[in-house]
């Protein structure tokens, strides 16, 4: 059987908090994830972990067993993490990503932040929609561009505002019109984040402007999922605008909504974060910004 270390992250939250919806904060997750999680972990490898009580939870023998040996593993692997960014000349900085960022703010961030740190080397990670934090959470992440709303815990400085519009097939009905209000979309079937998503999964699918359950004709898990989802006709998709162009393909167009808030681009890092690396990255950022 094939256990994943976010897994065991989650038993031993939940096994420190003994109260789900405390574990799902510390860990920026929702709530009802992080039980599907649980329960998932239970039936990978055939034992029940915890009792449900009214007032939380508590370990059964099975898990008071298991708890030290997932605590053992995951303090190895965090060291044996620390000791593989260490082996950089001066270190790494790992940047989570969702979606390609664009915009010229990447490259010239890093341009500025090697000029200020040299000798630390850069780690582009590709995290997918099922962990909003873009890997803030686990600690696989220094900092991470992410798209507004973030999970608690987490500080974050807006890099872009921009308005949303919707990736739709070339062949739809409402590509003849040069933009299009939110009110004719409601009843199209949509490409949604996972449910893990959370507050953002209820952003692009603009809950608050809707007063009925959003149509959802596809779940996917990573930008690429998305557009080949709107591409082979499953649905259309919200997307900022900025993002039009650089997931441009071939059978999809995209037109300006009316009716919707705009969507903010940020950089994410934890509120206790204090190293100088992730300072200069975000410094790196806000001068970038401020020119732009």
């Amino acid at each position: 059987m094939d256990v994943h270390l976010r897994e065991l992250r989650y038993f031993v939250a939940v096994a420190e908090e003994l109260n789900v919806t405390r574990a799902a904060e510390r860990l920026f997750v929702s709530q009802p994830a992080l039980s599907k999680q649980l329960r998932v972990l239970e039936r990978q490898i055939g034992l029940r972990l915890f009792e449900r009580m009214p007032s939380g939870v508590t370990l059964t023998r099975q898990g008071e067993a298991l708890l030290p040996v997932a605590r053992e593993l995951l303090e190895r692997w965090n060291a044996g993490l620390e000791s593989a960014r260490a082996a950089a000349p001066t270190g790494t900085l790992v940047i989570g990503m969702q979606t390609a960022v664009g915009r010229g703010l990447q490259q010239a961030a890093l341009r500025r932040f090697r000029e200020v740190m040299p000798g630390w080397e850069v780690s582009l990670r590709l995290v997918g929609w099922d962990d909003p934090s873009g890997g803030l959470a686990d600690g696989s992440s220094d900092v991470a561009f992410i798209w507004l709303p973030v999970p608690p815990g987490l500080k974050t400085y807006v890099l872009a505002t921009e308005p949303r519009g919707v990736a739709m097939p070339m062949s739809h009905p409402l590509a003849r019109l040069p933009e299009i209000p939110f009110e004719a979309l409601r009843d199209e079937p949509f490409i949604a984040l996972p449910s893990a998503a959370g507050p953002l999964r209820d952003f692009w699918l603009a809950r608050e402007e809707r007063d009925d359950e959003p149509v959802v004709g596809v779940t996917a898990n990573t930008a690429e999922e998305v557009f080949e989802a709107v591409t082979s006709g499953l649905g259309v998709v919200l997307v900022a605008e900025g993002n039009a162009t650089l997931y441009n393909r071939p059978g999809m167009t995209y037109r300006p909504v009316t009716g919707l808030p705009p969507g903010e681009l940020a950089i994410a890092w934890r509120a206790e974060d204090r190293s100088p690396q992730v300072r200069a990255f975000i410094d790196a950022l806000r001068q970038v910004t401020t020119k732009v």
